[in-house]
């Protein structure tokens, strides 16, 4: 990704949150590591605090998964808040825009 979030993914940060719903929904820290080096940021959250955050898509081996991701620049780590299969009664065919 160009836009920084990567960081070269050397310190990721999982909120418990993330954990529960990656064990519930059976996604992998392999899967979260590849959407970040490798997926689009579809949405911006730039008033989210204490980090601004966006929404990543990306597809690991045919899966589509969206990661919530906020960058602690200070600590140099990526913060993952969130992560789930979009649903499709919820989004665009491509997942990249939510249906109105």
């Amino acid at each position: 990704m160009d836009d920084g979030l990567a960081m070269s993914c050397e310190k990721i940060t999982y909120r418990i949150h993330a954990v529960q719903r990656m064990f519930e929904r059976k996604i992998t820290a392999e899967e979260v590591r590849y959407v970040l080096e490798t997926g689009e940021a579809i949405e911006e959250y730039p008033d989210d605090t204490p980090y601004p955050s966006r929404l990543i898509l990306g597809c690991h081996k045919g899966r589509l998964i969206h990661v919530v991701a906020a960058n602690n620049l200070n600590n140099q780590e990526i913060i993952i808040i969130t992560v789930y299969e979009p649903d499709p009664s919820e989004w665009d065919p491509d997942c990249k825009k939510r249906i109105s």
